[in-house]
């Protein structure tokens, strides 16, 4: 099932992104931003309040407009959440609570919703050897955002541009999420 492969791929970049900015966030805005921890703790527990809601939100859209459809406006999303980390100004909590807000509201769904249009793509029965590529697959790649960020970092010495490399797995994973043929992928798989 190659399209569900190329899926998969497609997942594993654009998911490998969305852990890097979950990630190094307080990194950014301590180094960077210089930010107390009492506005990233606060921030952290923002995104998680509204991850729940932004999870439900992305779900009736999802219904009402498709899961592929939704996960890259999602992504896009993401891109303009990234590409506004860079000129956050420092020492400003504001800023960085909203786009805690902006990326709460795409966290959840866009990975939930990646999980369910991945099990549409499963053949009937090889539901756990397929879920158990995914992963391992997510997790064996979990290290390539985090050596970008640090690699950008290393040879620029800015975090601000270390955060905006992470855009190459943003759209990187929307290029390949859009060129997959879902339709297909999913009569191919028998569902």
């Amino acid at each position: 099932y190659p399209l569900t492969l190329f899926f998969l791929a497609a997942y594993l970049i654009y998911n490998d992104g969305i852990q890097t900015v979950v990630t190094v966030a307080t990194i950014y805005a301590d180094q960077e931003l210089h930010l107390s921890q009492a506005v990233q703790i606060e921030t952290i527990l923002l995104v998680q309040f509204v991850a729940f809601g932004g999870a439900w939100m992305l779900g009736r859209v999802a219904g009402r407009f498709g899961a592929w459809r939704t996960i890259a406006a999602s992504l896009v999303v993401w891109i303009i959440a990234v590409g506004l980390a860079y000129p956050l100004p420092a020492g400003a909590p504001v800023p960085f609570l909203l786009l805690g807000c902006l990326i709460g509201l795409v966290l959840g769904g866009s990975q939930a919703l990646s999980r369910s249009l991945c099990s549409h793509m499963i053949p009937h029965g090889r539901e756990a050897e397929y879920f158990g590529l995914y992963e391992i697959s997510s997790d064996g790649t979990s290290w390539l955002g985090p050596l970008l960020f640090g690699l950008a970092f290393q040879l620029t010495h800015a975090y601000r541009v270390a955060i905006f490399s992470t855009l190459v797995f943003f759209i990187a994973g929307l290029a390949m999420l859009l060129a997959v043929p879902v339709r297909r992928a999913i009569i191919g798989a028998g569902n």
